[in-house]
């Protein structure tokens, strides 16, 4: 009796009577990729001193993590959140807080008090957040290069309630307006600060974390945030391009504005464009958490029609299978096409994390079926590889060094064949060429699993695909 796997084999090298579905690969480009990405707060806070964390996340090394075999990440970009919490009073002003807040989503921030702005002062402490940092310069060591520095809240001795959860009201900004430039003075000293001592010079600075949300409650908050209406986003951005210029930091970007939405970060926009102040960003960045809703098509016309690139810049929900997290990944490319893609918390409970875990405990658990999902596109599309045209179920990228086509396919139908077919290109590969694949079932089963069962038949291919199975191939000697 033959094996099944070799019964699959037979199979894919016979290819089938007639493919259930046919996708034809186009040239058409959006794109060359920036990378992926992660947020490092909050769990770099509690984890931020752990190699096989940083290797598990930032290296493409086949890693046993807690007794799991599992594949490095290979994520190359690092948002480092700089915190707005102390518990050290200024001036007599202590920060407030309330019942709901999470220990560990409280950041502690480097600027103490309003005394002096010098770095070299009293007034900053710059051994803080010690775990974030260290976690940032382990992503550095394992080849990461794009940083952005970002806020959830300005300090707390900045704000009208010194609540950094919040404002009383959460449709009200809560940092005062006497502060506006000191926080511009916060975020670019903390950069500059960064480039001199640590050896870390920031792509962007964000200062903004769903700026329009009306959930930033200092009474129910808990985590820090912060309300801006959009005239403030306007005073900001231009006090902090003006800020960053006086420290000789030119070349760092302003990213804005990281609204909840598509259709929130397409209004915004709009009216950043309005006050002149989208002139002064260069980048627009997004969160996935309207999930299948929303336009993403008319974010992404905005923002290029005013010549900025787009950043998927922080999705994530409570779905440890990475169903949701393909189905809108593979949104994201078709409709918004964004240059890189941000994950939120890849330590976490409750589904959300790649890796199960406890920051507040600091106890780690599982990786989740998600991960190795999620490796099927990070360790395959990789910095500098032009994204294409790809259909409805497919990412597709192409690297034009090395004249390879890489193709990460998923099948939410019954079990059926998937044919690609790649003659609209000038070299679809060569007929007889190996394609491998890698493998990983949504949900459970199959993690990142590597076949060398499938070929090249003139100018096309196919496998066949399970329900709910991703897969990743990799095509040589294409030419666009």
């Amino acid at each position: 009796m033959l094996s099944r796997r070799l019964l699959c084999s037979l199979l894919a090298l016979a290819g089938p009577t007639s493919a259930d579905l046919t996708t034809t690969l186009t040239t058409g480009q959006w794109g060359v990729w920036e990378g992926w990405g992660t947020s490092l707060a909050w769990w770099a806070v509690a984890f931020g001193d752990r190699d096989d964390v940083a290797d598990l996340f930032f290296s493409r090394n086949t890693i046993n993590f807690n007794g799991q075999s599992a594949p490095g990440l290979g994520l190359n970009i690092v948002r480092y959140n700089v915190g707005a919490a102390s518990n050290k009073p200024a001036n007599g002003v202590s920060m407030v807080t309330n019942p709901a807040m999470i220990p560990s989503r409280l950041v502690e921030g480097y600027w103490l008090d309003w005394n002096s702005a010098d770095p070299m002062s009293n007034s900053w402490d710059w051994f803080r957040d010690a775990n974030q940092r260290n976690m940032m310069w382990k992503a550095r060591d394992r080849g990461v290069k794009v940083f952005e520095l970002f806020s959830n809240s300005p300090p707390f001795w900045m704000l009208t309630n010194k609540n950094p959860a919040g404002a009383d009201n959460g449709k009200n900004d809560n940092l005062q307006a006497w502060n506006h430039n000191d926080f511009a003075i916060y975020m670019a000293t903390v950069s500059k600060y960064a480039r001199d001592k640590w050896g870390i010079n920031f792509q962007s600075i964000e200062p903004f974390n769903e700026p329009s949300a009306d959930w930033w409650n200092a009474k129910s908050g808990t985590q820090e945030g912060c309300h801006f209406d959009v005239k403030t986003q306007t005073t900001v951005i231009n006090m902090l391009r003006a800020e960053m210029d006086k420290r000789g930091l030119q070349d760092q970007m302003i990213a804005a504005s990281d609204e909840n939405s598509y259709d929130g970060a397409t209004s915004t926009m709009r009216s950043l464009i309005s006050s002149g102040a989208a002139a002064k960003i260069g980048r627009v960045n997004v969160h996935g958490y309207q999930y299948g809703g929303g336009d993403r098509q008319k974010l992404y016309e905005t923002a290029t029609g005013a010549g900025k690139r787009l950043w998927q810049s922080e999705y994530g929900r409570g779905d440890d299978s990475g169903a949701d997290m393909v189905s809108n990944m593979i949104l994201d490319f078709r409709w918004m096409r964004p240059t890189a893609w941000v994950y939120w918390q890849l330590i976490d409970g409750g589904g959300w994390g790649t890796v199960d875990g406890d920051n507040n405990a600091k106890r780690l658990g599982a990786v989740n079926q998600k991960h190795y999902v999620l490796a099927l596109f990070t360790r395959h599309i990789r910095p500098g590889m032009i994204i294409l045209d790809s259909g409805e179920y497919n990412v597709a990228a192409y690297d034009a060094a090395a004249r390879k086509l890489v193709i990460v396919a998923v099948n939410w139908q019954n079990d059926q064949y998937l044919n690609f077919d790649l003659s609209r290109f000038s070299r679809p590969g060569s007929d007889g060429a190996l394609v491998p694949r890698w493998s990983t079932m949504i949900g459970s089963g199959e993690r990142y699993v590597q076949y060398s069962d499938t070929r090249m038949v003139g100018s096309k291919f196919w496998s066949f695909f399970r329900k709910n199975q991703v897969q990743t191939f990799e095509i040589s000697n294409v030419s666009l």
